[in-house]
């Protein structure tokens, strides 16, 4: 670090932005800007980027920059783009594959359809890469990412990596507890079963009767809230009388109410003013406390 700036490896630079809007980045397009936005070629540059680091140097790892929200003040430190070169996707065994965390869940979800692999449609409907599903346990449709997983690869902050076997993970709904703190997914090997009836006719259905009631193709993280035990978010925020409610640019949607979406230029100060607001009306008319379903980074201004 020099007068403030964090300097790195000349021959990184190529692969360098400074003050990267995160508006950019991610599916809410609200966020300022980070110190240093790195894309890897792979995952043997990237290990060796960290690796020349200054020890302590913050990091943050980005998938597609759906379920997040950057706040307007931006992230210090790194980011790293895992959807640039962590993108490997291969077939071991009939029915083992590995995954590379930078991967999009649709595009594992379209693969495993073509290999006669499943049940992994559920993957199609989590707008996000396999290393935020797993940081998190993503879902869509009934099915659930951790129980596919039967070993990690991770990092730590100074590049050193390891292979993790999937029993030394505890996971739930939406929540996973690792064995150690400060390590990173790097990728997975997930294991499926035969699966020859599922087709990729059936896998857009799906996504299609999603997009009648959700508002796919709007500037969302996705879902909002996760559901409390026994109910749904989206009801408890339709029946307390928000959907549409709005503040400056950011609103619950008039199709579904777990999603909140930009219309135009919200900022992440109105986001977190909107989320505030129907956690206490929902908390008082109905005495139920919703949890965010998504991450909050960076600091505000």
């Amino acid at each position: 670090m020099s007068d403030g700036v964090l300097m790195v490896d000349p021959k990184f630079l190529d692969r360098v932005k400074r003050d990267e809007p995160m508006s950019r980045h991610t599916s809410w397009h609200v966020g300022g800007p980070a110190d240093v936005f790195f894309e890897p070629r792979d995952r043997a540059d990237l290990l060796a980027f960290l690796g020349s680091l200054p020890e302590g140097t913050p990091l943050f790892w980005l998938g597609l920059g759906s379920n997040l929200l950057v706040r307007d003040g931006g992230i210090r430190g790194v980011v790293i783009d895992t959807a640039a070169g962590l993108t490997r996707l291969e077939r071991v065994s009939d029915t083992t594959l590995t995954c590379e965390a930078g991967v999009p869940c649709a595009r594992l979800a379209r693969q495993c359809i073509k290999w006669g692999l499943g049940p992994a449609e559920f993957l199609a409907g989590i707008p996000g890469v396999l290393g935020g599903a797993l940081a998190m346990n993503a879902g869509a449709f009934g099915g659930e990412t951790w129980p596919r997983v039967r070993s990690v690869d991770v990092c730590d902050a100074r590049g050193n990596a390891r292979r993790r076997d999937a029993r030394e993970y505890s996971y739930g709904y939406r929540h996973v507890v690792p064995p150690a703190a400060g390590e990173y997914f790097l990728a997975v090997m997930l294991e499926f079963e035969p699966r020859p009836g599922i087709t990729e006719d059936a896998m857009r259905e799906l996504l299609a009767r999603r997009k009648l009631t959700q508002p796919i193709g709007e500037w969302s993280c996705g879902s909002t809230f996760t559901n409390p035990k026994d109910d749904h978010a989206a009801r408890l925020i339709e029946a307390a009388g928000l959907k549409g409610f709005r503040i400056g640019d950011i609103m619950v949607s008039p199709k579904h109410a777990n999603f909140l979406v930009n219309v135009e230029a919200a900022t992440a100060a109105d986001v977190e003013k909107l989320v505030a607001h129907i956690q206490k009306v929902v908390n008082e008319k109905f005495g139920v406390a919703l949890t965010p379903e998504f991450r909050i980074a960076g600091e505000s201004l």
